[in-house]
Formats: C-alpha cells, sequence, structure tokens
C-alpha cells in the first residue's frame, strides 16, 4: 500500500474533535480551556488547551478502532527506513531506558561507551543491568570525549563474550558521531543488538550532507530526541526498531512500564507534524539550515579570540569519524574567559541563550528555525562579548583531569550503590569511597560520577572546582557539593 506522507493522522484526529465539538466528562480537568486560570490562559493561549485531550477516548476512540497513534507511529517508520516506530511523550531518557531492557535483564551485561547521557544511567539503577564501560576516544587537548570506536566495542565483546548487546551515543552534543555502521558489524557478528542513543539526530536522514543515521548503518534500535533538533515538542521523542534481534512486542512491552497512561496529544501531535515536514521538504528544510550554519561559522571564525570547532578539530585518528556541523561549538581560549562566564553575559547584556556550556566553550545550536535575523543578533552578541571580555574577571581555574584521570574503576554495579546504605561524608574525606549517587555537569548532562565508581581525587577536585566557577550540577544529595552521598559498607 502506497504511504501518503501528506497526512498527518494525530493532527487530523485533534482538528476532528474540535469541529465536531465534543463534549467530554473525562480529564483533562480544565475542560478544553473552560476550567484553566484565566492568568494561564493569558500567557499560554487557548490552543494548548483545545489539544489537550486524552489519547484513548478522545483523539481515538475507547478501543483506539481509528488506529490514530499506530497510523502516525507507520508514518515516521516509513519516512526514516525503520520498521517500527514508538512514540514516546516522556523524552528519550524514557525511550533509551526502554531499549535497554529490551536487550538485557538484571545482571546481565550490556556495552555502553563511558560517554553516555545521565539517562543511561538511570536506567542501569532501574534495572540492575551490569555496564561493561567501554572507552571514549579522548581529544587531551581540548578536553572532549567522542564516541568510542568500532576496535574498543571489539576488545569488549572479546572480554565480555556475554554481554547481551551495546550501546552507543552517536552524534554528541558537540556534533561529533561514529563509526555506526563498523560498530554495528561487530554486534551482528555476534546475534547481538546495537542500541545508538541519537537524541541529537532527529535531522540526520534527511540530508545527505549530514552524518549516516543509525537505521541506515544497521543499528537495531535508535532513540531520537524530536525536540532537540527537531520541531517537536519538549519531551517529544521516538524510538525505532528494524531486524530481528530484538521483538517488537517486547520492546513496546518494556516501554509501556516505564511510559505515561496519561500522554500528552499535545507531544503527539508535534512528532506527527515534524514527520510530515520532513517527508516533504526535509532535505530543502535541511539545506537551509546547513548553508546558515556555514555563514555563521564562517563569521564567527572572523572574531578575535573565537575559534569555531570543525571537522578537522574533531574528526581524524583516535577521533571521531564523522561531524555534524549544525552544533555550533565556539572556543573561548583565546579570549580567557570560560563557557559559564560568557554564557552568563550574553543572557544578561545580549537576552541569548546558549545551549552547551564548559570551561572553555559554548554551543549556538543552529537549526531549521533559524533565519538571518535570529543569526544576525548571535553575531552582534558574540562580537560585542569579544570586546567585552577583557574587562570581565579572570576565570576561576577549572581542574580538568588528562583522560585517565577521569576513570573511576565501578566497584559496585550502579543499582546496588544506588539502593543500598548510604552516609554522607565531606568531599575532603571522600576519595576511595563508592559513590552512592550521580553527579552530572550539565549540560551536556554525561556523569563524572556514577553510583558504584570508587571517586578519586582528580575527580573531585574537578567537580568543586567546576561548581565554583559555575559549573551546573543538577542532581546530587547536596548541591553545594560539601559532601558526597556515598555507600556505608565499603567491603566491594
Amino acid at each position: 500500500m502506497a504511504i501518503d506522507h501528506t497526512q498527518a493522522p494525530v493532527l487530523r484526529a485533534l482538528a476532528d474533535y474540535r469541529r465536531e465539538g465534543r463534549l467530554a466528562f473525562t480529564p483533562p480537568g480544565h475542560k478544553q480551556a473552560r476550567g484553566a486560570d484565566p492568568a494561564v490562559r493569558e500567557v499560554l493561549g487557548d490552543a494548548v488547551f483545545l489539544g489537550d485531550v486524552l489519547a484513548t477516548g478522545g483523539l481515538d476512540d475507547r478501543l483506539t478502532r481509528n488506529r490514530v497513534l499506530q497510523r502516525a507511529q507507520e508514518l515516521m517508520a516509513d519516512a526514516v527506513h525503520a520498521d517500527h516506530t514508538f512514540f514516546s511523550t516522556c523524552g528519550s531518557s524514557l525511550s533509551v531506558k526502554a531499549a535497554m531492557l529490551a536487550v538485557a535483564g538484571p545482571h546481565e551485561k550490556l556495552l555502553i561507551g563511558r560517554d553516555a547521557h545521565k539517562s543511561v544511567v538511570s536506567g542501569l539503577v532501574l534495572s540492575g543491568i551490569e555496564p561493561v564501560w567501554v572507552e571514549p576516544r579522548w581529544d587531551a587537548e581540548r578536553h572532549l570525549a567522542h564516541p568510542p570506536s568500532a576496535d574498543e566495542y571489539e576488545a569488549a565483546f572479546a572480554a565480555h563474550p556475554d554481554a547481551r548487546g551495546a550501546l552507543i551515543t552517536s552524534p554528541t552534543p558537540y556534533g561529533a558521531s561514529a563509526d555506526l555502521r563498523a560498530v554495528a558489524e561487530v554486534c551482528h557478528r555476534r546475534g547481538r543488538p546495537l542500541i545508538v542513543d541519537e537524541a541529537w539526530g532527529a535531522h540526520l536522514p534527511f540530508h545527505p550532507d549530514l552524518p549516516s543515521w543509525a537505521m541506515d548503518a544497521g543499528a537495531d534500535i535508535c532513540v531520537t530526541s524530536i525536540h532537540k533538533m527537531g520541531s517537536g515538542l519538549e519531551q517529544g521523542s521516538v524510538f525505532h526498531l528494524q531486524g530481528d534481534l530484538v521483538e517488537p512486542k517486547l520492546l513496546g512491552m518494556r516501554a509501556d512500564l516505564l511510559s505515561t497512561t496519561s500522554p500528552s496529544a499535545l507531544i503527539y501531535a508535534g512528532l506527527d507534524g515534524w514527520r510530515r515536514q520532513m517527508a516533504l521538504r526535509g532535505q530543502e528544510v535541511m539545506g537551509g539550515a546547513l548553508d546558515l550554519a556555514a555563514q555563521v561559522r564562517s563569521a564567527i571564525e572572523q572574531i578575535d579570540g573565537m575559534h569555531v570547532n570543525d571537522r578537522a578539530d574533531f574528526c581524524g585518528p583516535g577521533l571521531a569519524d564523522g561531524f555534524d556541523p549544525l552544533p555550533v561549538v565556539i572556543d573561548l581560549d583565546g579570549l580567557g574567559i570560560s563557557g559559564y562566564q560568557a554564557a552568563d553575559w550574553l543572557r544578561e547584556r545580549h537576552d541569548i541563550v546558549a545551549h552547551l556550556t564548559d570551561h572553555r566553550r559554548i554551543g549556538a545550536q543552529i537549526t531549521h528555525g533559524d533565519d538571518q535575523e535570529t543569526t544576525g543578533e548571535l553575531l552582534t552578541a558574540l562580537k560585542d562579548l569579544a570586546h567585552a571580555a577583557s574587562g570581565l574577571p579572570d576565570a576561576p581555574r577549572v581542574a580538568v583531569p588528562a583522560p585517565a584521570g577521569l576513570r573511576m574503576a565501578q566497584a559496585r554495579l550502579p543499582r546496588d550503590a544506588f539502593f543500598g546504605p548510604t552516609e554522607d561524608v565531606p568531599v575532603a574525606r571522600a576519595a576511595g569511597r563508592i559513590a552512592a549517587e550521580m553527579i552530572t555537569p550539565y549540560p551536556p548532562g554525561i556523569p563524572a560520577v556514577l553510583p558504584g565508581e570508587r571517586l578519586t581525587e582528580p575527580v573531585l577536585r574537578y567537580l568543586t572546582s567546576g561548581l565554583a566557577a559555575g559549573m551546573y550540577l543538577p542532581d546530587p544529595t547536596d548541591p553545594a557539593l560539601e559532601t558526597v552521598r556515598v555507600t556505608a559498607q565499603d567491603d566491594a
């Protein structure tokens, strides 16, 4: 049967609901905006409430006989060359956990790149899966991690032949990507599935000048955040499946364990609309974004003290295999200021909100939603920042360890450390103890400390100096990091 990508089943169902004037005696309690607080209606507008209906019994009938969601998922799968697609209204944080649970169970091994997002670590805590960490490719000069190589996964499988599969993050928030085809081949020679956390890659299937996307490279499960680089609403995520190494019904069951029974029709509509937009005009839309990003990159490179990281910086022997130019990552080392200082200055002085921030960089994410006006404002702000940088206070030093100093031994399973007896100890006495919590610089959300890792002085010094310099740490139990939560019994 021919696929008609002009259709948007979720959007059509919402339009029909409004046109037919259905009167619901069901949740949501605002009853199509009528009961919402007037001040909230003024800020959000009534369109938000009018689109906020039950998925079952609202968007579709009580037995889902119109297959509204199923048809939307089938269209999405076709658009990106997957066999099956599942929508998630709980972000890729849920999607990646569902993928992990479909591949491995409690006390089974899963190979995972150590540059994984904190949602992956949360999946380990919830599931009891035993991680086998695969080392990223470290750029010691720029203090950046790139996705692990296929050779690293080959070596990990050789050392742990009982591993149930592998997980890799590609692209990274910085735009670096892996050779996914080679990693998939390593897995498939053993009959094991590959999960790709491609949260930052929603746009990749739609232009030939972007890195190859996971389904085309042979991955079995791919997780994508449509809200990050696409047009979806926040929390809009999809996970795709192909091949016969993971049963579709099993993946659906695992997702059902974690997902809400009250999904947002608004988020479904955003996913559905993004698919139609890209299926019909994806190459044109993404081509425009790539051209604009190239102009922005060239202009920033002309600003004294700023350097835009490009393919030559990120790709090569021992580094990444591919490069996405849309995350415009700006190295500020030449200005002598930190990314934290720069982000605060841009927001306070120009109302410009940067994405990535670290001890020496900021990121300006360019998407198909940008144009000459928005990027012009960005460039003006960056030029002003360059002129103002000499008047800013000296950037507090962040004690970033060498790559080897960032790695700590996994002394216990993340689940056991997280749920076992714990105590809070002064950070000055935490080295040598086993962490019972995550500590994650955010963004990009890659934990520096995992539950079950034995803490070391270099990592603790990195985090405390980073916090003093402006690093955001959203997850430790003590936000001031004067204490660290550790396991109470250190006989592991």
